[in-house]
């Protein structure tokens, strides 16, 4: 191979644009059987996927070797499995889950006459109440009950078994109400928030490691029949590298319509998945079953930096620096990437929610434009303190 089709080789593999993935290679990869002798703990498989029974999990729990059997268990399912794992009667106690709802519901309700809340990444606004860091708002309004919920064997392991030790757990809870539409097929975070241009600046590697920084689960509330529309999954859609890029075009998502598996939930049971697992809530079609889950997005315990550092003060010291004009834009940029935050998350989502797109403008892109548009160096101390007060707990 001569140096430019090695150079050309090379480039195609790393750099991951709209245009790449191959149809027939996903439709092989998840185009399989999931079958029982492969997860011997599962109590059976449902709808393609591996389901647990709680108890079992919470026996395993007070053993070591069987409790790392079972996540090792757990662990293969998201890498190179189904993805997709459920728990039955995964909260022991419904009394603490509906005592949870009651708090998410007197939350839901307060922050609708407040003119607060709501928003969502991949639905049509108005079609569900979202409560965003219901985690942090549930242990304010009830530190008992939600230690009575977090408790839960089902929820540690998993996470343990995809993240390992350290995990950060943020929850959304999210209530879809009868007619509420579907949400559009999706992978999610960190790299299912990207639009194309944005995935094609993230190496091959990012496209591999994204899933492994977080566990997607949910805990239903309350009895989610198929009327009512859950979770839509496709499983070993986790496994096809160029999914990122690929989910949104038209074979994909017709084959997702075509495939796509839904499991019924009874209130306390629990479900988990790789977040590179293609998905989507299903419409609720019931007359009258508002169908609520809290949605657990459980972050690794890598995805920060080693020191901790005021990339606020820094824009607003380099800013006049950066006005001056004496630099060409790319090197202007790169003073930017070394200085401000070049990711939005993690922000405060009823201050600054993804109304409009997948993800809030971060500092970085906000320094870029103030640039660009001649923004003075008051107007952008302004503009900062405005962010840092979006984004605060």
């Amino acid at each position: 191979m001569d140096a430019r089709a090695l150079t050309t080789e090379r480039r195609e593999h790393v750099w991951k644009d709209e245009t790449v993935g191959q149809f027939e290679t996903f439709r092989d990869l998840v185009d399989r059987e999931t079958k029982i002798a492969d997860w011997p703990n599962a109590a059976e498989i449902a709808s393609n996927i591996p389901v647990y029974d709680g108890d079992h999990v919470r026996k395993a729990a007070g053993d070591d070797t069987d409790r790392l059997d079972l996540m090792a268990e757990w662990n293969t399912v998201f890498d190179t499995g189904p993805g997709v794992i459920a728990i039955r009667g995964g909260m022991p106690d419904l009394a603490v889950v509906d005592a949870a709802t009651a708090i998410f519901e007197t939350i839901i309700e307060a922050e609708r006459d407040a003119g607060s809340g709501g928003g969502d990444h991949f639905a049509k606004p108005g079609a569900n109440d979202r409560v965003w860091n219901a985690a942090q708002k549930h242990c304010m309004a009830n530190p008992a009950n939600f230690a009575d919920y977090y408790a839960s064997d089902g929820i540690a392991m998993a996470a343990r078994a995809w993240l390992g030790r350290g995990y950060q757990l943020t929850a959304q809870v999210n209530r879809v109400n009868p007619g509420g539409a579907a949400q559009t097929p999706h992978r999610d975070y960190h790299l299912g928030f990207m639009n194309a241009d944005q995935l094609a600046t993230y190496p091959v590697q990012a496209h591999r490691f994204s899933p492994g920084l977080t566990l997607q689960g949910a805990v239903a509330h309350c009895d989610t029949p198929l009327e009512t529309g859950p979770t839509m999954l496709l499983p070993y859609s986790q496994t096809f590298l160029e999914g990122y890029v690929a989910y949104h075009r038209p074979e994909f998502q017709d084959y997702f319509a075509a495939h796509h598996v839904q499991m019924s939930l009874k209130k306390g049971d629990l479900l988990f998945f790789n977040p590179a697992v293609m998905h989507g809530a299903g419409t609720n079609q019931s007359a009258d079953i508002q169908r609520m889950a809290n949605l657990l997005q459980i972050g690794s315990a890598f995805g920060r930096s080693i020191e901790s550092v005021d990339r606020s003060a820094m824009s607003v010291a380099l800013y006049p620096e950066l006005m001056a004009g004496d630099r060409a834009w790319r090197d202007v940029t790169n003073v930017i990437a070394a200085s401000a935050e070049g990711y939005a998350f993690p922000t405060n989502l009823d201050r600054d929610p993804p109304v409009g797109g997948l993800i809030p403008l971060s500092h970085a892109e906000l320094m870029e434009n103030a640039l660009r548009s001649g923004k003075s160096a008051e107007d952008w101390t302004k503009e900062v303190a405005a962010m840092d007060g979006r984004r605060a707990p």
